[in-house]
């Protein structure tokens, strides 16, 4: 794969990530620590797995990665959901934080389309390969 840093959607996913540390900087109270530990946490995995992944050389692993990212994304935002409806996260952190990661969950479901595209047409063009080596029928 290319560089991740290239990738508009790792870019996206680490200024979340970067954003999410932020918002949970102002989280305050006990009854907060878990819910921000976890959110943080979601937050991070987005750009990693987006990482991870794009290391691979096949389009089906990045793919897999790619749909890990988007399972933290979800999480992430049942995260900041819950953090708004317990009162620990202002509307004015909410509101933009929730478009930033719906931005996000867009970019990802795109590339993962785009990859595995890709992947389709990659197998597409092994069977074909693995086709032209087969002896027809009764010439053997």
């Amino acid at each position: 794969m290319a560089d991740f840093r290239k990738l508009r959607v790792w870019q996206a996913a680490r200024e979340l990530a970067i954003e999410a540390h932020r918002v949970t900087a102002r989280m305050r109270g006990v009854k907060s620590a878990a819910l921000r530990d976890q959110l943080t946490r979601a937050a991070m995995s987005v750009p990693t797995n987006i990482v991870e992944g794009s290391a691979h050389e096949s389009p089906r692993e990045f793919a897999r990665f790619l749909q890990y990212a988007l399972a933290s994304v979800s999480e992430l935002e049942g995260h900041v959901q819950l953090a708004r409806d317990l009162e620990l996260m202002t509307e004015q952190d909410f509101t933009p934080f929730l478009t930033r990661i719906v931005d996000v969950r867009k970019m990802l479901h795109g590339l993962l389309k785009t990859v595995k595209g890709d992947s389709q047409r990659a197998a597409g063009s092994r069977k074909r390969a693995a086709g032209n080596g087969k002896r027809a029928p009764g010439n053997g």
